[in-house]
């Protein structure tokens, strides 16, 4: 109980600079030390002293304004119209009294989707401006990064729209979010927390190129402004009117009457909450006349005429039971956390992720302790703490061997995931190792592709890659999808697959960290597999291109008994490569070194693929553009712009068949 004013001021500077923090940590890092619940239960606080004592409410309070800053690198956008926040219920009496307050006939009722508020604004039908909500008056100019978001329509359809703002929510559905998470890990980079931090701090990269490459959606939610055209005084119908212009909203959107039907469509979402593909944080119920809302009006931060209706949070508290460690389709190793069922959020959870060593760490986590678990916003449930310790708690001990196969695991500096290194033979990275091993760029065995590269693996008919080679047309014929042709085609593959290049064979092993450059360059440097088995850390290093780490990854593979077997059989079993292409230090395998040669135009004698190859085998370089350093360009039919380049810089150009000849006779 606060009982004098200095009590009060303490308390009220306290909750104004905390929430200060957390806001920072959501707003500018994606991340918060704080789950939603502890944060709405510090803004409720605040929120109540400031009620009771106005003269403590100051223009920087967090209750007067919206969360939010601009990014340093960003170029600031001034709003046309403020991108106010949204006063919330988090239990039924409260939404209640917002209906109290509103008795309208009818309601916009919209699931609150949990990502990075943005405006959209078209000016004759253009995307001119695309900007975050930042504070609601001012946000950060992101037009070139939405520009990346397949489903924002960058030209509409829609006569007599001057200009038209559009506003709505930048995600990332939970399937994509869990997909790019693997794609991450298996790449040895740190984990996203959730889809919300994903999806905000993806939009926010100052490099164009990232955001691309994330799986961002754009679902809208509201029109802000809308000038030469007068819409539907509907905020429902304006949602479908968005729908035809090509802009995607939530399916899950329906106008409703009443408070009943109102509290039902909320106990609904609820309920299948976990089935949404996006993540979803409450629902939100809107006066649905846009004239009526004007009526109604704002508060500080908020408009009086729309509420949002919080989900409880989703924290319980359990007792860890033990603890398992299961290996990933790239060898990860992930400890997880196995716990007494609780009821968590309307499901029953008795296993939850604990990601990687160092999260066990930071938790101070043991066997035996009493945690609290969060079914979080990436739908697996997590780990978040622990509440007490008890007398006969266990200390977690991470494996020294690989639980699936038992061969040695690594964890390199820096890193936060430890990794089996059987790469060949593990069985939990068995159909990863197929895929990669048939790939185009690696053995090229076209016929086995992810679906067959699965059911090889399920039904048992390949243990490690070698037995590609041992497969029949009777087992082959055991695969859905697989006819007397496709069989036939598969196994011409394999068979030719059995002549290759020594830097496609290493690359096919599937080495951590060795691409296709890192591959060639240890084809050239070595005579043969034996010389690079017995390779040392310290004369990888020597090789260009060829780091510390990625020399440890390939000296580890390298001491596996059981990799060294897979190797013996793929080579028993017909794998070769032929001379020409092992680097022998011979007279005249080494013709281009130091030329940089440049394709243009269509090959018809072989492709650019095999044509880059080739030149990179005999020590030349491939590049994209022409220049004075440019020692040759390989021109073949509707040769363009580069092959008139060529020749105002006086460069030789060489025909496909010169080219060839070239490479026969070795110079």
């Amino acid at each position: 109980m606060i009982n004098n004013l200095s009590e009060r001021e303490k308390r009220v500077s306290f909750l104004k600079n905390l929430i200060k923090i957390y806001d920072y940590e959501y707003y500018m890092r994606n991340d918060s030390s704080a789950t939603d619940a502890e944060y709405d239960k510090l803004f409720r606080e605040l929120n109540r002293l400031e009620e009771q004592y106005p003269d403590l409410i100051t223009d920087d309070s967090p209750t007067q304004k919206v969360g939010g800053w601009v990014a340093p690198g960003f170029q600031k956008y001034t709003h046309e119209r403020s991108m106010l926040s949204l006063g919330n219920a988090i239990s039924e009496l409260e939404f209640k009294k917002f209906f109290d307050a509103n008795p309208e006939e009818k309601y916009c009722a919209e699931p609150k989707l949990d990502g990075l508020a943005v405006s959209l604004l078209y000016e004759n039908g253009v995307l001119v401006v695309a900007a975050t909500r930042g504070d609601g008056s001012i946000g950060e100019n992101v037009t070139s990064n939405i520009f990346t978001l397949k489903n924002v329509p960058k030209i509409l359809e829609a006569k007599g729209i001057d200009k038209l703002e559009v506003r709505g929510e930048v995600i990332i559905p939970i399937s994509d979010f869990l997909s790019l998470n693997e794609e991450l890990i298996s790449k040895g980079e740190k984990r996203l927390a959730n889809p919300r931090n994903a999806a905000a701090g993806s939009l926010r990269q100052l490099d164009t190129k990232i955001t691309a490459s994330r799986p961002l959606a754009f679902y809208a939610y509201s029109i802000g402004n809308c000038e030469g055209r007068v819409l539907s005084d509907s905020h429902y119908e304006r949602l479908m009117f968005l729908e035809t212009l090509g802009f995607t909203v939530s399916k899950n959107t329906e106008l409703l009457t009443g408070f009943e039907n109102c509290l039902k469509y909320y106990k609904n979402i609820v309920l299948n909450r976990p089935n949404l593909p996006y993540e979803v944080d409450g629902v939100v119920f809107k006066v649905d006349s846009v004239e009526r809302q004007e009526e109604v009006g704002y508060v500080s931060r908020a408009p009086k005429w729309a509420i949002a209706y919080k989900f409880p949070p989703q924290e319980a508290k359990t007792v860890l039971d033990s603890v398992e460690f299961q290996v990933g389709r790239t060898g990860a190793i992930t400890p997880v956390a196995i716990l007494k069922p609780v009821a968590v959020g309307g499901v029953i959870v008795s296993r939850a992720t604990l990601h990687n060593e160092d999260e066990i760490m930071r938790l101070g986590l043991k066997i035996g302790d009493e945690v609290i678990i969060l079914r979080a916003a990436d739908v697996i449930p997590k780990v978040m703490s622990v509440s007490k310790r008890s007398d006969h708690s266990v200390s977690i001990k991470f494996p020294k061997v690989c639980p699936a196969c038992f061969s040695a695991v690594e964890r390199l500096e820096d890193e936060a995931i430890t990794r089996c290194t059987g790469g060949l033979f593990c069985e939990a990275q068995l159909a990863e190792s197929i895929k990669h091993f048939c790939s185009r760029k690696a053995m090229n065995i076209v016929g086995v592709g992810e679906r067959i590269a699965d059911q090889l693996v399920k039904q048992k008919l390949v243990s490690t890659p070698a037995d590609i080679y041992s497969l029949s047309e009777n087992e082959l014929s055991q695969l859905d999808g697989m006819g007397d042709k496709k069989i036939k085609n598969t196994l011409d593959s394999i068979e030719k697959s059995k002549t290759t290049t020594f830097a496609k064979f290493l690359f096919s092993l599937g080495i951590r960290e060795v691409g296709e450059t890192t591959a060639k360059s240890l084809a050239k440097n070595y005579k043969d597999i034996k010389h690079l088995e017995s390779s040392t850390i310290e004369e990888l290093v020597e090789i260009k291109d060829i780091g510390g780490i990625v020399a440890a990854h390939i000296r580890n593979f390298f001491q596996q008994p059981d990799n060294l077997v897979v190797i013996d059989r793929l080579l028993s079993n017909g794998v070769t490569w032929p001379d020409e292409y092992k680097p022998s230090g011979g007279e005249g395998t080494q013709i281009f070194e130091g030329m940089a040669f440049v394709l243009t135009g269509t090959l018809s004698l072989m492709t650019r693929e095999d044509a880059k190859e080739s030149i990179e085998n005999k020590g030349g370089k491939v590049t994209n553009s022409i220049s004075s350093r440019t020692s040759y360009l390989v021109a073949g039919a509707s040769a363009g712009s580069k092959l008139e380049k060529a020749r105002n810089l006086d460069i030789e150009i060489l025909s496909e068949d010169k080219f060839l000849e070239i490479l026969k006779h070795k110079g």
